[in-house]
């Protein structure tokens, strides 16, 4: 029940933080119309398991959901394995582009892949926008402290984990 809501929220921060720089929406404009599903693959079955995560791009330049049921053929498929969501998280908030598969348009592809190498959100910013200045940076760092020790936390568990998986596979 709470998968269409968390898909719903990352589709919102996704546009938000597109609709930050220009150049990405002049980018994905073209390809308005289009699709591109993300799946996560190897998902264990202890987890519930992660919303439909597919969009079509909007003639703005923006990504709309397509609900909980996805795209049958989406025009640009990535697959993410995601065995060990602790290792992948782990990974992502480390700044590590996790191993993916592609399939489908290149064009779009090539586009999506930029928007993931140069667009990054603005946290100080949009903290700046609401709070101003002198909050937003003491806010910022007591934030980058906590992502820091989150980062280390899950790095260390996904370590453990895939130790203990590995002594049980002996």
């Amino acid at each position: 029940m709470l998968a269409p809501a968390v898909a719903e929220r990352l589709t919102l921060v996704i546009n938000h933080v597109l609709g930050g720089e220009p150049v990405a929406g002049e980018r994905l404009r073209v390809h308005a119309g289009r699709t591109l599903a993300l799946t996560l693959t190897g998902w264990p079955r202890l987890l519930p398991p992660p919303p439909a995560l597919a969009w079509r791009v909007t003639p703005a330049g923006l990504l709309d959901w397509c609900g909980a049921q996805g795209v049958d053929a989406p025009d640009l498929a990535v697959q993410i394995d995601a065995a060990n969501p602790a290792l992948l998280l782990a990974h992502l908030l480390g700044g590590e582009p996790p191993p993916v598969q592609i399939d489908g348009d290149a064009q779009l592809a090539g586009d999506v892949n930029w928007l993931l190498q140069n667009v990054r959100w603005d946290v100080a910013a949009d903290l700046e926008r609401l709070f101003g200045p002198v909050v937003a940076q003491q806010l910022h760092q007591v934030g980058r402290t906590i992502a820091s020790g989150m980062r280390t936390a899950i790095r260390t568990t996904a370590e453990l984990a895939e130790r203990l998986r590995s002594r049980r596979a002996r």
